[in-house]
């Protein structure tokens, strides 16, 4: 009996120090042990904070609250759209067979952010229009402000899946995880469900360079204060204009370098 035991227990050894090899050999699978609890504790902490604070402002949270939520679902949904897009290549072995045709990357992008529009607007309409009839509630009520805000924040999306898909594909599908986890470390500083103001004060110089914070911020200027605030939607604008040419030209670099070094062909499950 200790002979099977002792044998058991060799090979039980054995896959676990096989799967701590494969953990080990792909960093984002390890940094994503500790990635979303410290996302939480940093974001439920500044909400926390903030209505610890801010008593006077629970009796209007409702309306806010509910159309963050659905504000950065769309954010969610527009980087996971291209993402994924991108992934299903990948996941089907076809990536290599599709730039064998004359696809070219510039066109092949404009296919990912179109299908992330079509994606996004599935996933997110159903529920805006089911807030009406469940709450009371419908945040098309902001009116056109609302489309600004929607067309920021799906160009932001698009710029951090630019990032994502460079990212898989320098280190290939060890790196997939990073299209579902990535846009949640920006949800602190996005300032989605609390004012800027919240954040201790270098942090919110960070959270101004992100094009998400100045959008949502401006959502809370309609909705709390009926003013929609020209400068953050044209600091957000601007912010988008750069990272998404920034983003683009990492994923073209990163393409070039993948074509050239054949790992186009080599990539699948």
């Amino acid at each position: 009996m200790s002979a099977l035991a002792d044998s058991s227990v060799r090979r039980i050894g054995a896959q676990v120090l096989r799967y701590w090899y494969l953990l080990r050999g792909s960093w984002p699978r390890f940094v994503e042990l500790a990635y979303w609890p410290t996302v939480q504790m940093i974001m439920w902490g500044f909400i926390t904070i903030f209505f610890t604070t801010h008593s006077s402002w629970i009796a209007q949270a409702f309306g806010v609250l509910l159309a963050g939520v659905l504000l950065w679902d769309t954010l969610f949904r527009a980087q996971l759209g291209l993402s994924v897009s991108f992934l299903e290549e990948m996941w089907s072995r076809n990536l290599g067979q599709v730039f064998v045709t004359p696809l070219r990357p510039w066109e092949f992008l404009a296919s990912l952010m179109t299908m992330s529009i079509i994606r996004t607007l599935i996933g997110v309409l159903p529920a805006m229009l089911l807030a009406i009839p469940l709450y009371g509630y419908s945040v098309f009520d902001m009116g056109l402000p609302l489309i600004a805000f929607f067309v920021n924040l799906m160009v932001t999306g698009w710029a951090v899946g630019l990032f994502v898909i460079s990212l898989i594909l320098r280190w290939g599908l060890g790196a997939e995880s990073l299209a579902w986890f990535v846009i949640f470390g920006l949800a602190p500083i996005s300032c989605v469900y609390y004012p800027i103001a919240t954040l201790p004060d270098w942090l919110q110089y960070v959270a101004l360079a992100i094009p998400s914070a100045p959008v949502f911020e401006g959502m809370r200027g309609v909705m709390l204060d009926g003013v929609f605030r020209t400068d953050l939607f044209f600091l957000a604008a601007a912010l988008n204009v750069f990272y998404l040419a920034l983003g683009s030209a990492v994923f073209l670099w990163t393409f070039h370098q993948a074509r050239r070094r054949g790992l186009l062909l080599q990539m699948g499950e």
